[in-house]
């Protein structure tokens, strides 16, 4: 079978390598030249991707994954095309459906009778069928459910583990007819392999569901549950805040309850999903004031540990604040949507001296980012913020630390009794002076 996947990020090649590994002739498509040539090496283009340098050498190597930056070369022999470019949102909450429509054109322009389309971008419910697909019909002439198919099948792994999500996860599809879904499912079937799991309702696979429009609500429906449910944990953490409870052990005695699942809170949620995703659903359900506060709230925890180090100092002008971590979560270098950002920003708006310090990030790629960099902790600083729990930081030295810094734990992550009495140590959620 002839694959092309269009996007070769970080879902986009791993996908492409895992299609390859099951013996297809992948093409994988981009527009950034140095990503196909490292591709074309065998070499990959960003790291952290657990077996991805392996695996990608071995496809290489035998000729079964190659990347082009030309749509021709690898839409008009392809018989399935999986579409993964990137889609965010503009300063109006609103999708930016410019590169997602670019790419549908080129693959219009370009597309045989008999291809399967898929996409696995997520997407605001109805973009498939109402926005795309007549585009692909447009400039191929062609007939969608007649003389090619479509389907939606959202990609449902995390960066870092991708090809063990890719096993774990069911695959959802569903297309814009049911002869459309039976294709999607045949090749999905094909070109993954999944572990038993007796939690599921039903045998891990491929799961079709009744159209495209349903498999587009499962993505979103999935990410803006988890953005509703960490505001709620934010806002009991916050509450605990004032009242001096530990609600960490509040969330933990919740969930003790067989149907419960209550999110732990932290400072920021960042990365593609979760602040991007629910505001592709109220692009669908503008009505929906659950998802619109829940996001509201999240938005705001930056904030909100702006102002307990306001609580210790009269103003932020001339304070040295140093950000444990800049990446959106633990263990990845990813700093897309990073709350680490709007930290900074507003740190810097109110005159305060911002530095950085991640073990994936070099001081380079700090300093472009817009922070200094500091990896020497017996520098005096006001305050520290933990943002990102990276491991590499499980064992600091809080005695390097100045007498009086403020220490913001952002993640739950430092045990009160490991922190030396001299620091002036507030972990989000969890009263750490006086009695409880």
């Amino acid at each position: 079978m002839n694959i092309a996947v269009v996007g070769m990020g970080k879902i986009g090649l791993p996908l492409a390598v895992q299609y390859a590994k099951k013996g297809n002739t992948v093409i994988g498509i981009d527009i950034n030249p140095k990503t196909v040539e490292l591709i074309n090496k065998g070499l990959e283009p960003f790291p952290e991707e657990a077996h991805l340098n392996e695996y990608l050498a071995d496809v290489a190597s035998k000729g079964l994954l190659k990347a082009t930056l030309d749509y021709t070369e690898g839409i008009k022999s392809a018989d399935v095309v999986v579409v993964v470019v990137p889609l965010f949102v503009n300063d109006n909450a609103e999708p930016e459906f410019s590169a997602m429509d670019q790419a549908t054109v080129f693959i219009g322009s370009n597309l045989r009778k008999g291809s399967l389309i898929c996409y696995e971008t997520t997407l605001p419910i109805g973009t498939t069928r109402n926005r795309f697909v007549p585009l692909l019909e447009k400039q191929s002439g062609f007939k969608a459910g007649i003389d090619f198919n479509v389907v939606f099948s959202p990609e449902r792994v995390f960066t870092g583990r991708i090809f063990k999500d890719l096993r774990r996860y069911p695959k959802i599809v569903g297309g814009i007819t049911q002869e459309c879904t039976n294709k999607g499912v045949n090749f999905y079937s094909q070109v993954l392999d999944f572990d038993p799991r007796d939690d599921l309702t039903k045998p891990n696979g491929v799961w079709p569901v009744e159209s495209a429009e349903s498999a587009e609500f499962v993505k979103l429906a999935e990410t803006t549950y988890r953005d509703v449910n960490i505001a709620l944990a934010n806002q009991f953490a916050m509450y605990a805040d004032k009242i001096g409870v530990d609600v960490y052990e509040v969330i933990e005695s919740s969930n003790s309850q067989k149907y419960s699942h209550i999110h732990q809170p932290g400072i920021s949620v960042g990365g593609h999903c979760i602040p991007i995703y629910p505001q592709f659903y109220l692009w669908s359900d503008p009505e929906a004031s659950i998802v619109r506060n829940a996001r509201e709230t999240n938005s705001q925890m930056p904030k909100y540990f702006i102002n307990e180090i306001l609580k210790s100092f009269d103003t932020l002008r001339n304070l040295k604040v140093l950000i444990l971590g800049i990446s959106y979560r633990a263990n990845v270098k990813e700093i897309a949507f990073s709350g680490a950002i709007e930290l900074k920003n507003i740190l810097i708006d109110l005159g305060a001296k911002v530095f950085a310090i991640d073990p994936f990030y070099t001081e380079k790629e700090i300093n472009q980012i817009g922070f200094e960099y500091e990896e020497d902790l017996s520098k005096e600083f006001d305050a520290v913020i933990l943002h990102t729990n990276h491991q590499e930081f499980a064992e600091i030295d809080f005695k390097k630390f100045s007498k009086g810094t403020k220490l913001l734990d952002g993640r739950n992550f430092y045990p009160k009794e490991k922190v030396p009495s001299y620091i002036d140590f507030f972990k989000f959620g969890n009263l750490t002076k006086g009695e409880y």
